[in-house]
């Protein structure tokens, strides 16, 4: 037997990420160890799940990856723990369409074969928390909601009400409650999110939740409910051509190139799973900070600048010249270089803040990015490959998202090249930029949904490699300073 289960709700902020980590931290106090997933795209409920768990957490997304891949990537990440908690997106039933449960919380649930815990906002409500349940058991098969959990009760007499209401109607059990308790609702959930995990400081805040729910929620009969079969490796699907060769199958490659990946506080938006079929197509990856102003590392093939948010360090990035410096020298030498949202930003001239400041960036890409007070893009993107993108084949497609405040302004009249034509919901637009060695652009990409991308990304580092070793005899000339 494996247990593993799924923390959803009705909807967003009924508090799923606050019931997640707090059960991950009271199963952690018992002695298990804990895997932490996530639903759909997003990279900060994962930060929390990880500093948590002690384990990388990982994302599910059923539209992204494709079900096989969903399903390979919950086994492999699974592997060690005593339990798994997967922790919904939105409402329970709220995916990528209104019409059907793809990339929903739900879908996960059939792909994985996962009890659900529905975490129920009851403020304000007695008997009518059990109709929205059993509208919930009932409005779609292949769901099984396993128990409840009460969330923002009045007391401990209204959360018994609710209880009894719904163990009467719906026939499954309540097995936790949490009160208005404002000092736990997450503190700092995206600026500052990463430094203040890494400095511990979270950790009073983590120990306080996990002791709230070990006294507010039937820890054992939640272990009992997420006893479920062992899941299959091999799963049958309708269509099996999106993820014609993605798996997450534990293989010892010997690494051919090293690739440089900028992870700091600034950049840190990677999926794991992208990480390691990068590391079993053959690459050795080498982390580095521009936050700190470090250079790219000398003996480094390929390039990799993920998203996060440069935005709010632009002002210590601006000041960092020798790590811009080295980065562009990287890239205009012939670097392989994909850069995503926040690697797209930190490779133009400069971001303009909210406030009319600017700050200068790598130059490499003439223009600015432009901060704004509401979303410039968000959801999810098919993107099909331009003439020249080196990782994505002219008219190729892959999937991924778009998630960020700020939109890039082209210097002047200049017309770049497109690395992708983007589809969404709203209809297809030219999206990023590219060289014969640079992606950029500001969707998300998830190797899943086009695996030869990471094969083909060691390629040419592997082409990078054997050129720069035939002129590492040459005299390398001196590097221009538009770096600013």
């Amino acid at each position: 037997m494996q247990r593993r289960l799924i923390i959803a709700g009705t909807g967003s902020g009924v508090g799923k990420t606050t019931w997640t980590i707090g059960l991950m931290a009271a199963l952690r106090g018992r002695g298990n160890v804990v895997q932490g997933f996530k639903c759909g795209p997003d990279y900060i409920d994962p930060t929390y799940h990880t500093a948590v768990t002690g384990r990388p957490s990982r994302n599910l997304d059923s539209w992204m990856m494709g079900e096989r891949a969903v399903r390979e990537a919950f086994i492999k990440g699974s592997e060690g723990a005593d339990i798994s908690i997967i922790e919904g997106v939105m409402g329970l039933f709220d995916g990528k369409s209104a019409l059907s449960n793809e990339s929903s919380t739900a879908h996960i649930g059939e792909i994985l074969e996962t009890p659900i815990l529905l975490v129920v906002n009851i403020q304000s409500m007695g008997r009518s928390a059990a109709a929205i349940v059993r509208g919930f058991q009932q409005f779609a098969e292949g769901v099984r909601i396993a128990g409840v959990i009460a969330n923002n009760a009045g007391s401990v007499g209204h959360y018994q009400l609710v209880k009894d209401a719904v163990e009467q109607m719906c026939g499954i059990p309540v097995v936790g409650w949490m009160d208005r308790d404002a000092q736990l609702s997450i503190p700092e959930r995206h600026l500052g999110l990463v430094p203040s995990i890494e400095r511990g400081e979270m950790d009073a805040y983590i120990t306080r939740l996990g002791e709230r729910v070990t006294e507010n929620l039937e820890l054992d009969r939640v272990l009992q409910l997420a006893e479920c079969p062992e899941l299959a490796p091999a799963l049958p699907l309708a269509d099996d051509t999106l993820v014609p060769s993605f798996s997450l199958a534990s293989a010892s490659v010997t690494p051919r190139v090293r690739l440089a990946i900028a992870r700091d506080a600034a950049f840190h938006f990677y999926y794991p799973d992208n990480l390691e079929l990068l590391e079993r197509c053959g690459a050795e990856l080498a982390y580095f900070s521009p936050l700190a102003g470090e250079p790219v590392p000398p003996d480094a093939d390929g390039l990799y600048i993920g998203g996060g948010f440069p935005e709010e360090f632009a002002e210590r990035l601006a000041g960092q010249r020798t790590g811009k410096r080295s980065v562009r020298r990287a890239i205009e030498d012939g670097m392989p270089t994909l850069a995503e949202c926040g690697g797209f930003m930190y490779l133009t001239e400069s971001i303009r803040d909210t406030r009319g400041q600017e700050y200068a960036m790598v130059g490499l890409i003439a223009g600015q990015c432009r901060m704004q007070t509401k979303y410039a893009a968000m959801g999810y993107r098919e993107v099909k490959g331009q003439p020249g993108n080196f990782l994505l084949n002219e008219g190729e497609s892959a999937r991924g998202h778009e998630f960020h405040y700020s939109a890039f302004h082209p210097a002047g009249d200049l017309a770049l090249s497109p690395a992708y034509v983007s589809e969404s919901r709203w209809g297809t637009k030219p999206e990023g930029y590219i060289t014969p060695n640079l992606v950029a652009g500001y969707t998300h990409l998830h190797f899943a949904s086009r695996p030869e991308l990471a094969d083909r990304w060691v390629a040419a580092c592997a082409r990078y490699r054997n050129i720069r070793r035939g002129r590492a005899t040459e005299v390398v000339p001196a590097f221009d300073d538009r770096v600013q």
